[in-house]
């Protein structure tokens, strides 16, 4: 019995001291606080652009390097490819036709593709373009 007293007495101390400190208690991972990883691409990498309409109205999508404005339907999809010695950044610029805010969505469904998914927006002025960055990663702004 005298044994079994420190382990006890020990276990009961960390027990109080856990219950008076709920923050340490409650810790976690980065990954339970911290969100979704940023995605990224290799530099100089081809890649193919998804982009999906799922707003009730036209988007009108331009590629920054100097294209006219594109329309896209609701539910339409379109696909580019970019990440060539010419254009290896992409830049996308989108807007609802009728002025409405949008949320762009972005995910990276295999190795050389980016879906992004326009919808609603519920704050002004919403998302309204998309950027490359030369280290990879993509922005929605």
């Amino acid at each position: 019995m005298s044994k079994l007293l420190p382990v006890v007495l020990a276990t009961v101390t960390i027990l109080i001291t856990s219950t008076n400190h709920p923050s340490a208690t409650l810790a976690g991972t980065c990954a339970s606080k911290c969100g979704p990883r940023p995605i990224q691409f290799t530099p100089g990498q081809s890649i193919r652009l998804e982009v999906i309409n799922r707003t009730l109205g036209l988007v009108k999508l331009e590629k920054v390097q100097g294209t006219d404005p594109i329309p896209l339907r609701p539910g339409q999809e379109l696909q580019f490819v970019q990440g060539d010695e010419t254009q290896p950044n992409i830049s996308l610029v989108f807007w609802d036709e009728m002025g409405l805010p949008l949320q762009a969505i972005i995910s990276k469904p295999n190795f050389g593709t980016l879906h992004v998914e326009l919808r609603p927006g519920k704050r002004n002025p919403g998302d309204r373009s998309l950027h490359m960055l030369t280290d990879g990663h993509v922005n929605v702004y």
